[in-house]
């Protein structure tokens, strides 16, 4: 799981925006992802996607790693945000603008 956890802390430290999803931006696989990029790509927000279907390990791993157990998962400067749930209650409210400016 070491392993793991690295690429994870390696691909938030070289990425300040991180989604965690089910397929890529350009093609979400499932209406929760889908639901999590159009809210960025509303804003106008460059981010890096992760596909956690390309990847098993990943996609058990960053459950473990934040101590969350769905997908998908946004990381901002390294601290999870949530899920699209979170993201789109956050977006509503303005909160996501503020964090993301």
């Amino acid at each position: 799981m070491s392993d793991v956890k690295e690429k994870i802390s390696s691909l938030l430290n070289d990425n300040k925006i991180v989604l965690f999803m089910k397929g890529t931006q350009q093609f979400p696989m499932c209406g929760f992802s889908a639901r999590a990029c159009s809210i960025l790509q509303d804003m106008g927000v460059q981010f890096h996607d992760v596909n956690v279907l390309e990847d098993e390990a990943i996609r058990n791993g960053i459950k473990e790693f934040g101590n969350w157990p769905t997908i998908p998962q946004l990381y901002v400067n390294k601290q999870l945000v949530g899920g699209s749930d979170i993201m789109m209650e956050m977006y509503q409210t303005g909160e996501l603008q503020e964090l993301l400016k």
